[in-house]
């Protein structure tokens, strides 16, 4: 039973945003291509654990605390008499690991072992346990889910999955027996009920309101959009949509941008940057948001 789904953090959807509105630095780039990749081989890992037999709870990307420590899990699954802690890597190409260091093949450049941060998360996730009063065994591996990975010199005796060996692990996964309890579903929603929603690791570019440019722009090839009619429409690919979705979007995006700044229908009409009147964003902000303040000094929330 899948009790938490993966959608794209704050923190990539934030750079997708910013790559629309601003010039990126070739670091923020990179940065931005690490968690899109990330993020891709994370989806795919998803699909393979709703193949999953017998009685499991599967929790996707869940960040904990624990005295202060921060952990993130990609993929936990609780099982009858084991939680398999799962660490997700979209690696590609050739790799090869020499004294617990893990180097890139082609440029010979040296990279984290992400052994070393799953023997973190496996480590703090079992003090959370220890607190919670649970015993239950906690089994940590690193799934490299790229089939076009391969790793030079791999020890045996390290917690890695390679992309030849997935279909294996959840074959022996699937071949384990597992009934559930109520102290694993109680487990499960304690966990739940844990999950940060603020990451401290978020890495963003410097960036300022003034700084970006205003505009509604296209989901599909990210031109500007213009308001024709009740619609948006890009006058470049031809993509379109709805003019109040099209209006929500934005706000969604102003929003996580800008969480200290109060939503108001000036601030709207000045980031859209739309040949649409001011009353139609504030209709907009009426239906699907609670007025704040006095009517001079109306806000949204």
């Amino acid at each position: 039973m899948l009790l938490k789904r993966r959608f794209p953090s704050d923190e990539l959807w934030s750079m997708r945003y910013l790559n629309t509105r601003m010039e990126l630095t070739e670091k923020e780039k990179q940065h931005w291509a690490n968690l899109e990749k990330g993020y891709e081989g994370e989806v795919k890992f998803d699909l393979l654990t709703e193949k999953l037999t017998e009685e499991r709870l599967v929790i996707h990307d869940l960040l904990l605390e624990v005295n202060n420590s921060y952990f993130q899990i990609d993929t936990l699954i609780i099982s009858e008499r084991t939680i398999h802690l799962i660490e997700i890597k979209n690696f590609q190409g050739d790799w090869h690991l020499e004294s617990d260091k893990l180097y890139a093949a082609n440029t010979g450049r040296e990279y984290k072992n992400p052994v070393y941060q799953l023997k973190r998360s496996a480590a703090l996730f079992r003090q959370l346990l220890q607190i919670l009063m649970q015993t239950i065994p906690v089994e940590a591996s690193v799934i490299f889910i790229n089939p076009e990975f391969t790793l030079y010199q791999a020890p045996m005796d390290q917690p890695i999955i390679l992309p030849t060996q997935i279909s294996r692990f959840l074959k022996d996964l699937n071949h384990t027996p597992s009934k559930l309890n109520e102290g694993h579903r109680k487990l499960a929603q304690q966990l739940l009920s844990l999950h940060q929603t603020k990451n401290p690791y978020t890495i963003l570019p410097d960036y300022h309101f003034d700084q970006l440019k205003k505009g509604m722009y296209c989901l599909d090839c990210h031109s500007l959009l213009s308001p024709v009619h009740k619609n948006l429409v890009c006058e470049k690919c031809g993509g379109h949509e709805k003019m109040d979705q099209g209006i929500l979007r934005n706000i969604k995006e102003f929003k996580l941008l800008f969480p200290e700044r109060k939503l108001t229908s000036q601030s709207i009409y000045e980031w859209c940057n739309a040949n649409i009147s001011k009353r139609t964003y504030s209709r907009v902000l009426k239906k699907y948001f609670t007025a704040r303040g006095s009517t001079s000094n109306t806000y949204y929330e």
